[in-house]
């Protein structure tokens, strides 16, 4: 994993201090807290918060009845970071709550969570049941739950939440822990040394005692956040703690400012600053400090916050260029530093500090001081002078893990000009940072051009090219000019309104009418149009879920809990690197390839090898002779296991170094060197348009080539107008599991080898490890309970890692595991298809498109894992529309790049989008309203059966046009558009843009294996070909299996829900399983265990039959009981094949949304209807629904997957690759799951949710292209220019950069020469 990054390992730590008698509970991520730095200390895991033995918390059980989780990986941390909040809130001295709630609010509820990530639910579950403990919750906007039923009233409800009760709650400090804390001075004589001074003499002792040879292995710490982002592996022999060291630990404030230690954590000096303006009207210098710790809540996450150090990011920022958000807020207003080198120690200017020369180990930081800018020194008091100081960032998420692409402060004493209506700038500083630059600056240039003028529109207007000319980003900085737009920007921003003449005037810090304009300025905020970038983003506000339950099939179609969902939220549940290692095991990780084609020559290690604990480098030579080198395969082919003497792509595995730990592996594989030679070879292929030129391509077997639609020639003849040869590029997709790829191999008697992998398909693993072994498949055993998250990633990009664990096993007879490190899971995942698109479309004048002509070039990578299904995938999709004829020519290109795998929804969601591009290209040629050209090319139930044939079914199961004017209706959409019309006019600097979108998603069932046992005591054990991803698969096949076995039950009120357990998948119990994929797996298992249920009905009823005649009434567990007695054979297995009328069919659904422009985009609000057939679990659906579509605004809008040049990712991590967040999800997030009518031939008449949501998403996409659409408008207008051909391409994703580059990166030069001009 990236460290610090995703909140998963999460754990309260509590501290006693001895003084004051009190205890600090706070939250960390384990995996950059070193061990010894928690001596003293009380760790509370969920787990300890409660369990399955000795009960669950009510968090657990709000978390699991809020159906708030799914694959369950992240919801240990998520239960964590709300204990903290619920901890630290009942601390408070406020009133008590009403019983059962807490002094929480809800937005501290919302926050608690903010840097916790979640790749399944889409946030909104898990935000309602950390809501559902706040004090000021209003319980109806409380979402769909399994406490209550929507009709209850609120005091019903409210009694039926599992109670929390703080005096209940579990002691965080233990007592005996009390008399144990001390904090001395620890030499140890051993390689690793732990050294915790305890104050500054002794700190300079040790200084002292060890010279600067011996000081390059030394590390000083106060919270090791610092390796979250440097991903340091160095080893070191000794660590400094600083923690302990109270001069460095102050938190003083006096007239002149405050001063805090350079140990003190982030998190301590924003609580300071908050405690210090509480309950007073703000003063001016009071205002910078409040805003100061406003903008420090929205660095980094709370975990990292707790431990990481003010010093510690400004030491960062100095010595090693880190882009920090302090240092420029701090440089703003005039902070010092303290600095001690040697004996000596002094005080200079932050600025000063960070131009100098990078700190060695001689000097330490002591302390930082933030001025007080009300003193008398600093700021006049004559009535008439205000102080301004604002904070801004723009930053690919509002809060939490996220580097700012620039960050800027500006502090600015301003007055009433005395010979002129206007203001003067008394005094500025103007500061910016991040920007690609190597450390925070002042720009002191534009400072001394201000100071002394009056603020009107001509000196503003020089203000922003003096800017633009000074922020300049260093060579290789990504989206330079847009950085450089954005300081524009912020200083527009701070001294726009001193120039805006036209607001209305507002009551402020002056007489109304004499000082209205800096009245006016003092309160900047307030106006709707300005953006206030201090204040914390406002997070999820509210959502509706509408779900219709059915009991013709009880309990089938019922909410039910997940199953495992409590076990989830306390961390008992196990995944595959949660096994506890076994004796003697090895740890493994890949090397790879850096160069795409080339030949590999040797693999050897910077230093030797015994220092990495390295016990064996496997390659292609290891394999066994009777085996082959064979990592994976589909029915399309194979891949490599390794690369054997030629690379084909950056990023292939060439070696597996195992270890005596996952570290050392870890270390050892990123210390290898290889030698490579590309003498005599072709070069790589690394486009589509090279594969074409060189004919590289992969074959599509022609059963799965689709039929073209229609005559393109004729329809192409009836157009009225054509668009020809537009093109369209769309990159990929990390699939981003909260698990990274995971395996564990152990070798057994007889030849054997048994393997537990994090596996969508371990029929598949089983025979490639067998296959690469040359041993029987019935040697091979593969076992997999749990897949924390998957999204097509765990299915094919899975069997390498399971199979190359199994062959150093085999290999070294012994156990060997992999938790593959998140940066080299990125790198050889492949991820979802590029493409390129062109196409050319004929329409008539009033938007009737009648032809549509599609090439498509598809970036398949290096084999064809399951490239070749990717053309008919995408055609389900695309002929959502009625294009009269359609036509294409899909190329599945083989190129030198990692091979493209399933991504949730493979070739669906591009199609949706590229669908989508269509429809508006048409509707802005014809300038006409989108939403009109999309109902134009709507399916009628005829055309739909011209596209889709047989697919398409009855046709009252064509239910997208209902769905479409239902939408409308329920989402007030009329009403919206006209209030988007009237927002854009009255807003010149906020955009918004609304859209709607259709889907139709084809899906297709598979023949999947069923095995029902009745054991004797009644209970029921179930396995299924299916594996639980988190998609609730487990929790619809008991319910299926409660249903099936029903008529078996004599009493009536009985039901055996309860009775049932689903099974971990085992490839020698269950063969046959396939694949866990394309959203119909729940289905297809639910149909193999009705199969098997119904043939245990048949064996049982005789036997029930014959007791009820003599007894009456008889028992499930008697009826077993009897059936055991009499040799009945209690187990059924089946293989469900789909009859071929029900294997296809069609899922729709649409979405409408709202978003607010300024570079960033904010979904206001989304509303979703889903035709899920009769849902099987309308609980599981909805989650399902709501985590794809934010997957999907992952692809559209957020989710970069970079490569260099040679094809290798470079995206790495948390902090460059950005999925959604809790604050970057609808506002309002509304979703109905409609119930159509029966089908037949469907199972229990249920559709799928796992997918097609994902492909609404494009709505998000479409309404932000609405929005700049508006605002290139009024950038024409201030242009002067022609409007006529406007056309402009959005891309995917449409990242801050993208959206500002096409709503002007010279926007607010261009607004300030028009007003000149009007002038």
């Amino acid at each position: 994993m990236v460290p610090g990054g995703c909140g998963a390992c999460v754990v309260l730590l509590s501290k006693y201090d001895p003084e004051n008698d009190k205890v600090e509970d706070f939250t960390v991520s384990s995996c950059l807290t070193l061990l010894c730095s928690v001596s003293g200390c009380s760790i509370t895991t969920s787990e300890g918060l409660g369990n399955s033995k000795d009960g669950f918390h009510p968090i657990h059980q709000r978390i699991a009845d809020f159906h708030a989780s799914q694959c369950g990986f992240c919801t240990p941390g998520m239960c964590v970071s709300i204990f903290s909040a619920l901890v630290n809130a009942e601390k408070k001295s406020q009133l008590d709550p009403p019983p059962g709630f807490s002094k929480l609010t809800v937005y501290e509820a919302e926050k608690a969570i903010a840097g916790n990530l979640c790749r399944c639910t889409g946030y909104r579950s898990i935000a309602d049941a950390c809501k559902s403990f706040a004090t000021d919750v209003d319980i109806e906007d409380l979402g769909f739950n399994s406490f209550w039923k929507k009709e209850e009233n609120r005091e019903l409800k409210i009694k039926k939440l599992p109670v929390y009760n703080l005096n209940n709650e579990i002691c965080t400090f233990p007592e005996f822990l009390k008399g144990e804390i001390s904090a001395t001075l620890s030499l140890d004589s051993k390689p690793s040394s732990w050294l915790s001074p305890s104050n500054l003499e002794e700190l300079k002792d040790l200084l002292k005692t060890h010279d600067t040879e011996k000081w390059k292995n030394t590390k000083l710490v106060v919270g090791n956040t610092g390796i979250g982002y440097y991903k340091e592996i160095e080893h070191y022999e000794r660590y400094i703690n600083l923690k302990h060291i109270p001069e460095l630990s102050i938190i003083r404030k006096d007239s002149t400012g405050f001063e805090v230690g350079a140990a003190v954590t982030i998190s301590k000096i924003i609580k300071a600053l908050k405690k210090d303006n509480q309950g007073e009207l703000l003063s001016r210098g009071k205002t910078v400090f409040d805003k100061i710790s406003n903008y420090m809540e929205k660095i980094a996450s709370p975990f990292i916050r707790n431990t990481a150090s003010i010093g510690g990011n400004l030491v960062m920022a100095q010595r090693k260029h880190f882009p920090s958000d302090i240092a420029t807020i701090l440089l703003a207003t005039d902070s010092l530093v303290e600095v001690m080198t040697g004996p000596r120690c002094e005080k200079i200017s932050l600025e000063e500090f960070l131009k100098g020369p990078p700190l060695d180990f001689n000097s330490l930081l002591l302390s930082i001081k933030i001025p007080n800018w009300e003193s008398a020194r600093e700021v006049s008091q004559h009535d008439n002078t205000v102080l301004l100081f604002e904070t801004y960032r723009a930053a690919p998420r509002p809060l939490g893990n996220a580097l700012a692409y620039l960050n800027a402060a500006f502090l600015a004493q301003v007055s009433p000009s005395e010979t002129c209506d206007g203001i003067i700038v008394n005094q500025c500083r103007l500061a910016f940072g991040a920007y690609g630059t190597k450390h925070a600056i002042r720009a002191k240039r534009v400072e001394k051009f201000l100071i002394g003028k009056v603020l009107n529109v001509e000196v503003l207007y020089e203000a922003t090219k003096l800017v633009r000319s000074t922020i300049h980003p260093e060579d290789g900085t990504a989206s330079p000019a847009y950085r450089s737009s954005l300081a524009v920007g912020f200083l527009f921003e701070f001294f726009g309104p001193f120039i805006d003449r036209t607001a209305e005037t507002k009551d402020g810090l002056l007489q109304k009418n004499k000082y209205t304009l800096l009245a006016k300025a003092s309160k900047v905020g307030d106006d709707p149009d300005q953006i206030c970038h201090d204040k914390i983003p406002t997070l999820l506000s509210s959502g509706k879920q509408v779900i219709e339950l059915r009991n013709e099939y009880y309990p089938v179609g019922q909410p039910i809990t997940k199953s495992g969902a409590a076990i989830q939220a306390s961390g008992e549940a196990v995944f595959v690197d949660d096994i506890p290692s076994p004796t003697n095991c090895l740890y493994g990780a890949f090397i790879y390839s850096t160069e795409p084609f080339a030949r590999v020559k040797s693999i050897k290690f910077k230093t030797k090898e015994q220092s990495y604990g390295i016990v064996k480098v496997v390659s292609f030579r290891d394999i066994p002779q009777a085996g082959e080198n064979v990592g994976s395969k589909t029915i399309f082919g194979t891949e490599p296991l390794f690369g054997d003497e030629l690379t084909q792509c950056a990023g292939q595995p060439l070696a597996f170094v195992v270890a005596d730990s996952q570290k050392h592996a870890d270390v050892a594989a990123k210390s290898a060197v290889v030698d490579y030679e590309v003498k005599d070879l072709e070069p790589p292929i690394l486009t589509v348009e090279e594969a074409v030129r060189r004919s590289s391509f992969i074959d599509v077997p022609p059963f799965l080539y689709p039929k073209q639609v229609g005559d393109i020639s004729k329809g192409m003849a009836e157009a009225d107008h054509k668009i020809i040869s537009a093109e369209l590029k769309l990159g990929s997709q990390y699939y981003f599991y909260m698990e990274t790829q995971a395996a564990l191999a152990l070798p057994d008697e007889d030849n054997c080898v048994v393997v537990y992998s994090s596996i969508q398909c371990p029929e598949y693993a089983h025979s490639v490890i067998a296959k690469c072994l040359g041993i029987p498949q019935h040697n091979v055993r593969v076992i997999t309970r749990r897949v924390g998250g998957g999204f097509g990633g765990k299915a094919i990009r899975a069997m390498p890692v399971a199979t190359a664990c199994a062959l150093a096993a085999y290999k070294l007879h012994r156990p060997v595991r992999i938790y593959v490190n998140r940066k080299t899971d990125m790198i050889m995942a492949g991820g979802r298809h590029p493409m390129k698109i062109t196409y050319s479309v004929g329409f008539k004048s009033d938007g009737k498109i009648t032809a549509l002509q599609l090439e498509i070039l598809i970036n398949a990578g290096f084999t064809a894992d399951i490239s070749p299904v990717m053309p008919s995938n995408m055609l389900g999709v695309l002929k959502k529309y009625d294009w009269g004829a359609l036509s294409f020519d899909i190329k599945v290109c083989k190129t030198n790049h990692s091979s493209k795998s399933a991504m949730r929804g493979p070739g669906e969601v591009q199609a949706s989008y590229i669908a989508e591009a269509i429809i508006e290209h048409v509707a802005s040629f014809l300038s006409m309203e989108v939403d009109s050209v999309r109902y134009r090319n709507l399916h009628t139930y005829n055309s739909l059966r011209f596209f889709y044939e047989d697919s398409a079914g009855e046709a009252p199961e064509y239910t997208l046009p209902s769905i479409w004017d239902k939408l409308a209706m329920s989402s007030s959409l009329n009403q919206r558009v006209q209030k988007v019309k009237e927002f854009n006019v009255c807003n010149r600097w906020r955009k918004r843009g609304i859209s709607r979108v259709p889907i139709l998603h084809e899906v297709m069932l598979r023949a999947t294996p069923g095995k029902v046992s009745i054991l004797s005591d009644g209970s029921v054990c179930v396995e299924v070909g299916g594996i639980e991803l988190g998609q609730g698969l487990w929790t619809k096949v008991k319910q299926m299996t409660a249903f099936a076995l029903s008529p078996l039950v004599c009493n009536g009120t009985e039901h055996l829900l309860d009775k049932v357990r689903v099974i971990q998948a085992d490839t020698l119990s269950m063969i046959q399983g396939g694949f866990t994929a394309g959203s119909t797996t729940s289905e297809a298992s639910c149909a193999a265990v009705r199969l098997c249920c119904n043939i245990l009905v048949e064996r049982l009823s005789p036997l029930k039959e014959s007791l009820q005649r003599q007894m009456g009434s008889v028992t499930w567990e008697m009826l077993i009981a009897q059936g055991y007695l009499q040799s009945v054979n209690l187990s059924a297995s089946s293989y469900y094949v789909p009859d071929i009328s029900s294997m296809r069919y069609i899922n729709y659904g649409a979405a409408v949304e709202v978003n607010l422009l300024t570079g960033e985009t904010t979904i206001l609000r989304v509303d979703i209807i889903y035709d899920c057939g009769q849902s099987l679990n309308p609980a599981v659906d909805l989650g399902q629904i709501e985590g794809a579509f934010v997957q999907g605004i992952g692809f559209f809008m957020l989710e970069e997957y970079l490569t260099n040049s040679d094809g290798l990712v470079i995206s790495e991590g948390t902090w460059t690759y950005k999925i959604p967040t809790l604050d970057t999800i609808p506002k309002q997030f509304n979703v109905e799951v409609m119930n159509s009518g029966h089908h037949k031939d469907r199972v229990l008449s249920s559709k799928a949710s796992g997918e097609p949501p994902l492909l609404l998403a494009s709505s998000v996409h479409c309404a932000t292209r609405a929005a700049i659409k508006e605002a290139r408008k009024q950038l024409h207008s201030w242009s002067s220019v022609d409007e006529s051909n406007s056309m402009f391409k959005l891309d995917v994703p449409a990242t801050m950069p993208v959206v500002k580059e096409l709503c002007g990166l010279d926007m607010v030069e261009k607004y300030l020469e028009w007003t000149i001009g009007r002038k």
